[in-house]
């Protein structure tokens, strides 16, 4: 398909915008580190903005374009337009949300943007690869990013342990799934995922036993990036020691760029060996869906709490794998989306909490909340709510569609534990609204650190929390499309 541009431009550097965008804003970010600056100036944050509105700006302007650059490993396709834009949205609102969050905890704001925009780049490159080589380098530009966000906080034990415990474990992960591309590249003589597509559905070789244990470490270190059990240790650590701006940027982000390079490789490439790898998928989804909730029931830390609903929220998202097709694809991508903004929301309330460096993520910090600071409360009851799959939420769209299409693909023990599951996390989700509204605070009341950037951010959360719990056609239609191209 092809699209006259009314620009002197070529169409393929429109097509590479976004990466152009972030790149050149990562050097202009560096070059100005030599420009004095007063403290707590919001520079970095205005200009990652910029940069984020640029990338995002440049692919929706040949949004309809298809390409496929260097050698086919680059595609710029509807899938890739949906998860950039995806990408540079949580990216914006975890710079909101970070403006007056990492002034008040004295955070160095010039490196923490920059590594924010070096993930985002990572992210973009995982969903709009078509190579197992550039999925790999995407990934690890994204996670050698995070694993320095993680410990950004040098002087606090607890952001110094997770980082380790990160960074340790993702290397781990990242050499199974390099080891996994070295055996299907022996495999099929390709990593391009197209010609691996094409290699299968000629050979007849599709029980090779180096193709299968291939697949198997490749789906190991996916696993280990989407926190799926039982590579999901990092998770609670992770995020209880990031700080709560940064756990709010890789709940939503980290988690959907595994799964737009997880939807490519099993959808795209191993889509002709479904049936060897989906009863696989759909046990692990059963025990991630279930240790997550059950887990999260036993949690008085808000931070691991949500860590583990982001680990039985990892388990919903493959039971969309495992249906397969054009629909389990498009089930996939809504709720990613609809996931993004109500967990963004949820840890952004949570920077709100806490004056100066501290921070106040305890169940009995919110005790009575929503008494003193009724639009908050009510702010973090539609997240609750929502994340629990509870109407008129965008949270209960997403889990209709979802279990409507794997039960469609006929994966009707999947779906049982999948709502059997749901019905289990309403618990804990209204537990934090019941500390909310009938309890009474053990200590000091929590102060709150009202910013304007912060509130922005919430608010448009909380708008398309709602917005897509009565208005969904228009976010599924857009899913539909983008992945049309993608089998």
């Amino acid at each position: 398909m092809s699209v006259r541009m009314p620009v002197l431009l070529p169409v393929d550097l429109w097509a590479l915008g976004a990466v152009i965008a972030l790149s050149v804003g990562l050097m202009v970010m560096l070059l100005l580190e030599w420009a004095p600056v007063r403290p707590g100036s919001p520079r970095g944050a205005i200009l990652s903005l910029l940069t984020l509105a640029a990338a995002a700006g440049s692919v929706l302007y040949v949004r309809d374009v298809a390409r496929s650059l260097f050698g086919g490993m680059f595609v710029h396709d509807g899938f890739t337009v949906f998860f950039t834009i995806l990408f540079c949205a949580v990216a914006a609102l975890a710079v909101l949300l970070s403006w007056d969050y990492a002034r008040r905890t004295r955070i160095g704001q010039s490196e923490y943007y920059m590594l924010l925009l070096s993930a985002t780049l990572g992210m973009i490159l995982m969903a709009a690869s078509n190579d197992l080589i550039t999925i790999f380098l995407g990934l690890e530009l994204m996670s050698l990013a995070l694993y320095v966000l993680v410990g950004i906080r040098r002087a606090r034990l607890e952001s110094n342990e997770a980082a380790l415990k990160y960074f340790l474990l993702g290397a781990f992960a990242s050499g199974f799934l390099l080891y996994g591309i070295a055996l299907l590249y022996g495999a099929t003589g390709s990593t391009n995922l197209t010609r691996m597509a094409e290699f299968l559905a000629a050979s007849p070789l599709q029980n090779n036993p180096l193709l299968i244990v291939g697949g198997l470490l490749l789906l190991t270190g996916f696993a280990f990036k989407i926190a799926a059990v039982p590579f999901h240790m990092w998770t609670p650590d992770a995020y209880e020691g990031a700080p709560t701006s940064v756990t709010a940027f890789m709940s939503a982000g980290a988690k959907a760029a595994g799964f737009a390079a997880l939807l490519r490789v099993v959808l795209h490439a191993l889509g002709g060996v479904h049936a060897n790898w989906a009863p696989m998928l759909s046990a692990i989804a059963m025990l991630t869906m279930t240790v997550g909730n059950v887990t999260a029931l036993l949690q008085i830390n808000l931070k691991r709490m949500l860590a583990y609903s982001s680990i039985a929220h990892a388990g919903y998202l493959l039971v969309a794998v495992v249906a397969g097709g054009h629909e389990g694809a498009s089930a996939a991508l809504f709720y990613l989306a609809v996931y993004s903004v109500m967990n963004l929301g949820a840890f952004g309330v949570l920077t709100l909490l806490g004056r100066g460096q501290e921070e106040r993520v305890t169940l009995s910090d919110v005790a009575g909340l929503g008494f003193r600071h009724p639009l908050l409360g009510v702010t973090l009851t539609v997240f609750m709510l929502s994340l629990g799959g509870i109407p008129p939420t965008a949270g209960f769209m997403a889990k209709v569609y979802l279990f409507g299409v794997a039960l469609k693909a006929g994966w009707i023990p999947l779906v049982i534990v999948g709502v059997l599951n749901s019905v289990v996390s309403v618990f804990y989700y209204l537990r934090v609204t019941v500390a909310m509204y009938m309890e009474e605070p053990a200590l000091e009341p929590v102060g709150i650190s009202w910013a304007a950037p912060g509130v922005i951010a919430l608010m448009v959360c909380l708008a398309l929390t709602l917005w897509w719990g009565v208005q969904a056609h228009a976010l599924l239609a857009l899913a539909l499309r983008s992945v049309q191209g993608l089998m």
